[in-house]
């Protein structure tokens, strides 16, 4: 256990390349010192599907999505025979209903749809007795309530209309003007983007200067906004602004050195960035299908539902008496469209990995390790995910931790049928007809989107090299680790 407190910093969507490229320029040099000073991992893998709920559910958990219950952006809720939708664009909010997508993404994420068993790093903490403390991040369970916050004239008008309920959070949460558990006097403008990173500078600088956290997430999304718009070459300037928020924080403690001798640091990318060349409207392939919408009611047989999110999606069977039989069509069904790559679907106790043409299956168990070190039986076209196997070690480099997060994404309890991978340069549509035509984009399987960047200083493993893969799941355990509590 270090007697240091710990920052984790997570900057949204972060490539690295663009990390390095901002570096090399001179435009990022509190992270230029970190890495210095630290560790730098330039593959951390994402979990799949690698959209920023389900990443930030591993994140905050230090799980996979068959564990903490997230599995997607846009997804269907089998019980509620409706769709959920954490906020994809403006469009698709509207689509589902503006009330409805902020209520989801707001409260019911971490209150009905985050697994209740599985902790997060606030309640572990919480319970150890440390003093906990986050900025305006999706997922931010713990166990101190918060009620809605009346500090501004826009804070009282959403939290009288909308946001009337109080929630459970970190000791000190600072999430989006709507909920502040002290006067700090800074605004955020309800989460604006653009705005989300200076707030958490500003409440991050006020929590330093006045000692007021053990542990500190530090949420800084807007790279991942300014990425979707101007395109992943363009994280340069975003990386910079998000790196003069780090900056306020050490000259708040006095300096670099300073900071670094109070807290470790953890900055972590979500997930990568990848552009955007072909848009695919995915609904094209299901001509023959009752296709169940936002707006509809009741279901219908060989109706299925969408899930649509961003470089992947959801395939949900709805009224088949063969289920399985159904998947399958569906799934053989999407890959005829140009732009889909990969779909997969749990068959006979294995996992089924589509391409047009090809198939490889899997399963837990077998004389083969994956790169987590975890045993696996394979079977059927290794090129599908471009599989090596060599002294009984599975490899995957264009599609890294391929197993493993397959599973983890297919064994969700919350997921589809069919899950659904974008090829290179690929999106889907949303719901409200929205895209990012030009600009980033992420969710799929493939490397392009699911490797970002890790690194820390002053906690954690002394080298990358104790580990031959990392993963954005590995990052809930360094942050126990550095104050010696569990999961």
């Amino acid at each position: 256990m270090s007697e240091r407190g710990l920052i984790l910093a997570v900057i949204d969507g972060l490539r690295p390349a663009a990390l390095e490229q901002a570096v090399a320029q001179g435009g990022a040099p509190t992270l230029a010192r970190l890495m210095q000073e630290g560790v730098y991992v330039d593959d951390c893998v994402a979990a799949f599907p690698s959209v920023t709920p389900v990443c930030a559910a591993t994140i905050a958990t230090g799980v996979g999505p068959d564990q903490h219950r997230i599995p997607s952006m846009n997804w269907y809720h089998r019980t509620e025979r409706r769709y959920v939708e954490y906020g994809s664009s403006f469009a698709a909010g509207r689509k589902q209903g503006i009330g409805r997508t902020l209520n989801d993404t707001v409260y019911s994420m971490n209150r009905d749809h985050l697994a209740p068993n599985v902790p997060t790093i606030f309640e572990s903490l919480d319970d150890a007795g440390f003093r906990t403390a986050g900025t305006t991040y999706l997922i931010y369970r713990g166990r101190h309530r918060h009620e809605p916050a009346s500090e501004s004239r826009l804070a009282r008008f959403a939290t009288s209309t909308l946001f009337r309920d109080p929630v459970m959070g970190p000791r000190e949460l600072f999430y989006a003007d709507l909920f502040a558990s002290r006067k700090t006097g800074c605004r955020s403008q309800l989460g604006m983007p653009g705005v989300r990173d200076r707030h958490s500078g500003c409440v991050g600088s006020y929590m330093v200067a006045e000692d007021l956290f053990d542990f500190l997430l530090l949420s800084l999304p807007d790279n991942d906004t300014w990425s979707h718009r101007h395109g992943p070459d363009a994280q340069v300037e975003s990386v910079a602004v998000a790196d003069r928020q780090l900056a306020r924080m050490a000259d708040a403690a006095g300096g670099v050195d300073a900071l670094l001798d109070r807290y470790g640091v953890i900055v972590a990318a979500d997930h990568g960035h990848t552009l955007v060349r072909e848009r695919v409207d995915l609904l094209d392939a299901f001509g023959d299908w009752w296709v169940r919408t936002p707006r509809n009611s009741g279901e219908q047989v060989e109706e299925i539902a969408i899930g649509l999110a961003q470089r992947s999606a959801m395939l949900y069977i709805l009224g088949a008496e063969d289920r399985h039989a159904a998947a399958e069509r569906a799934a053989g069904d999407a890959l005829r469209l140009r732009g889909v790559d990969l779909a997969v679907l749990l068959g006979d106790g294995e996992a089924r990995v589509l391409r047009q043409g090809a198939e490889l299956r899997f399963a837990p168990g077998g004389d083969l390790v994956d790169s987590q070190g975890l045993n696996c039986a394979v079977d059927g076209d290794r090129s599908v995910l471009g599989m090596t196997i060599a002294d009984g070690r599975i490899a995957s480099p264009d599609y890294p931790n391929a197993l493993a997060r397959i599973w983890s994404a297919l064994n969700c309890p919350t997921a589809g049928d069919v899950i659904l991978s974008a090829g290179p340069g690929a999106e889907f549509a949303d719901w409200g007809g929205a895209d990012h035509l030009g600009g980033g984009s992420h969710g799929s399987l493939h490397r392009s989107d699911s490797h970002g960047v890790l690194l820390w200083s002053g906690t954690g493993p002394y080298s990358r090299d104790s580990r031959s893969e990392w993963t954005i799941g590995n990052i809930a355990g360094i942050v126990r680790d550095h104050f010696g509590v569990g999961g």
